[in-house]
């Protein structure tokens, strides 16, 4: 909580098929919530990535080979996620360049934007589902 209190923006680094089992819905509702700012994962489970970017949460996957262990991640980084310039969404890029500054030096690899479909990147740059719903249909 003291991340969420210091407005600390918060990557997760995950396995295979992140988000598989029961209470998805509620599970990324609770990563939102915690303050976690983007999932990257070797791959995901089709809803919790959905579920991620409907709540504004962006989801960054390995590319193919690589994962946290062949490039010598820890958890113990601090990330930077570069590239992500757009906020329209004809603006996404589909590949940003991440940077983790760990006691063991500097890492620089790229990682897949999973944001897959046109609707998905409206939700994502308007910060998820609820705001671009509220966006759309209040008068400007």
């Amino acid at each position: 909580m003291r991340y969420a209190d210091e407005r600390v923006p918060l990557l997760v680094i995950a396995g295979k098929e992140y988000g598989s089992g029961s209470s998805r819905d509620w599970a990324a509702k609770g990563t939102a919530l915690l303050g976690v700012k983007a999932v990257l994962a070797e791959s995901y489970e089709r809803i919790r990535r959905s579920n991620l970017i409907g709540l504004g949460v962006l989801p960054l996957q390995f590319q193919p080979g690589q994962t946290r262990e062949s490039l010598g991640l820890t958890g113990k980084e601090i990330y930077t996620v570069r590239g992500l310039t757009g906020t329209e969404a004809e603006g996404l890029p589909r590949e940003v360049t991440v940077i983790a500054d760990g006691p063991a030096g500097t890492i620089r690899f790229t990682a897949r934007v999973r944001i897959d479909i046109p609707t998905e990147a409206d939700y994502y740059c308007h910060g998820g589902i609820l705001p671009y719903a509220l966006r759309t249909l209040l008068p400007s």
